[in-house]
C-alpha cells in the first residue's frame, strides 16, 4: 500500500484519539453499522482532500466499513495531525498523503497522488481534486460518478464552474445542508476559530474590540462567541442584508477601513481575497493580530504585509510578527491559514458528526443514483438532512412532536379559513 505520513509510531497514540472523537459521533457511528451490515460502497473508490483530523479519521472508517476503497490527502498543509494519519495508515490500512506542515510541492504532489487512486467519486474540503481533475488530469473525468464539496469555498468556486459550462460532473455542495451549514459553520466554527487563537496568542478576548470581516454563518458564530467572551465586537460586510442583520443582532457595522484603526484582533471569515490589505495595515495600531478562518489563505494580503515588513519573526508558536517602517508591529496568525485547524483542532467532534454524516450519506445517493445526475452543483437532498437531524436528536434523548392527521390535512387544504 502507497502511502506518506510522517511516522508511523504515532499511530497508537493516534487510535486513542480518533476513539475519544468517535464517542462523540453517534449518527455517524449509526451510519457506520448500517454500512458494515449492507456494503451499499462495495468496490467503490472514493478519493478524500479532507483536514486529515480524528473526525475525518471516522468518516475514512466508515466509507471503508460501507465497501469503499478510500485515499485520503490533506487539504491544508498545516492542519493534518500526524497521528491521525499514521493510525489510518496502521491500523485501518487505509493509503494517506498527508504531512502536517509540508510544502507546497508536497501538498500538490500528495493531491496527485490521492488521484491515482482512480475515484469513482471525489470528497472535497475546498475544491482542490476537482480543480486538479479540471486541469492537469482531464482524462480522469469520464470515470468520476460524482464529488462533494465541504465548505463554503469550494462550493463558490463549482457554482462558478457550473455557471461558466466546464463542470465535468455532478458535485453534491454538502456545505448547503442545514445539519451542516446551520451547526458546522456557526456552532463549530464559532467555537474552534477562537480556540485557535487563544492557544496561539494566550490573550484576553474580555474589552478587546474584535473585528470579524464576514456575517455568513461562520462569522455569525465568530462575531457571537467574541461577544460571549466579552469581546467588543465590529462586523465588517458587504452585502446589505448580512449588515443589516448584524446591526440587528447588536454588532456595530461599519466599513475596514473605519474598522482598522480600533481593532485590536482581526478575523477573517469570508470566502474572498484581500479582506485585509496594504491600506489597512497602514491605518492598524501597533499590536493589531491578525487571524484567518476562511479556507484558503487570500483572505489576509500576506504578500503586501510582506512589502511593508523592514523585519519579521516569530514570537511564538503560530505567532509572526511583522515590523513596519515606523515601528509599528502586526501579527499575524497561523500563516493566515485556517486559524482553528493549524492552531488548534478544529471543530469538535460532535459538531463534524453531523458534517461527516452529509459526506458519508452523500458518498451512498452518489453511488445509487450517479446515472440520473447532470454535470450541476446539487444541495444535499433534504430526505439525507432531515434524516441526519432525526438521528442526532435520537442521540441526545430529544423527542420532538409530531403532526397530526388534522394538522396534517390543515396545511396541505385551502378550503379552511379562519
Amino acid at each position: 500500500m502507497d502511502y506518506d505520513v510522517k511516522d508511523l509510531s504515532l499511530a497508537v497514540e493516534g487510535k486513542r484519539r480518533i476513539e475519544w472523537a468517535e464517542r462523540d459521533m453517534p449518527v455517524l457511528r449509526l451510519i457506520r453499522q448500517r454500512f458494515e451490515a449492507e456494503k451499499p460502497l462495495k468496490g467503490l473508490r472514493v478519493s478524500a482532500c479532507l483536514h486529515v483530523t480524528t473526525e475525518t479519521a471516522n468518516l475514512m472508517r466508515t466509507l471503508k466499513a460501507g465497501g469503499a476503497m478510500v485515499a485520503l490527502c490533506a487539504s491544508n498543509p498545516l492542519s493534518t495531525q500526524d497521528d491521525v494519519a499514521a493510525s489510518l495508515v496502521k491500523h485501518d490500512r487505509i493509503p494517506v498523503f498527508a504531512i502536517k506542515g509540508e510544502d507546497n510541492k508536497t501538498y500538490y504532489r500528495h493531491i496527485e497522488a490521492a488521484l491515482d487512486h482512480h475515484p469513482q467519486v471525489t470528497m472535497d474540503d475546498g475544491a482542490d481534486l476537482i480543480s486538479t481533475l479540471h486541469s492537469r488530469r482531464k482524462q480522469q473525468a469520464n470515470g468520476i460518478y460524482a464529488g462533494t464539496e465541504e465548505t463554503t469555498t469550494g462550493v463558490i468556486r463549482l457554482k462558478s464552474m457550473e455557471e461558466k459550462g466546464v463542470l465535468l460532473f455532478p458535485i453534491i455542495a454538502v456545505n448547503n445542508a442545514m445539519t451542516k451549514h446551520f451547526f458546522d459553520n456557526r456552532y463549530g466554527t464559532g467555537q474552534s476559530t477562537l480556540d485557535g487563537i487563544l492557544r496561539a496568542t494566550n490573550m484576553l478576548l474580555a474589552g478587546r474590540r474584535v473585528v470579524v470581516g464576514g456575517y455568513g454563518w461562520c462569522g455569525r458564530g465568530v462575531a457571537s462567541r467574541a461577544r460571549g467572551l466579552g469581546a467588543i465586537v465590529t462586523v465588517v460586510e458587504t452585502d446589505p442584508l448580512r449588515a443589516l442583520e448584524a446591526v440587528m443582532d447588536g454588532f456595530e457595522v461599519c466599513s475596514m477601513a473605519e474598522a482598522a484603526p480600533r481593532g485590536d484582533l482581526f478575523i477573517t471569515v469570508t470566502g474572498d481575497i484581500h479582506v485585509l490589505r496594504a491600506e489597512h495595515f497602514r491605518r492598524m495600531k501597533d499590536g493589531a493580530i491578525m487571524a484567518n478562518s476562511g479556507h484558503f489563505n487570500v483572505e489576509i494580503d500576506i504578500p503586501a504585509l510582506q512589502r511593508m515588513s523592514v523585519k519579521n519573526r516569530m514570537v511564538r508558536e503560530n505567532v509572526e510578527e511583522f515590523t513596519l517602517k515606523d515601528g509599528r508591529r502586526l501579527y499575524l496568525l497561523a500563516e493566515g491559514r485556517l486559524v482553528n485547524l493549524a492552531a488548534a483542532e478544529g471543530h469538535p467532534a460532535s459538531v463534524m458528526d453531523m458534517s461527516f454524516a452529509n459526506q458519508a450519506l452523500c458518498v451512498e445517493f452518489a453511488a445509487l443514483y450517479h446515472d440520473e445526475l447532470e454535470r450541476c452543483v446539487y444541495d444535499v437532498p433534504v430526505e439525507i438532512d432531515e434524516e441526519i437531524a432525526r438521528l442526532k436528536l435520537e442521540s441526545m434523548g430529544i423527542a420532538i412532536e409530531k403532526l397530526t392527521r388534522e394538522q396534517e390535512k390543515y396545511l396541505r387544504s385551502w378550503e379552511m379559513g379562519t
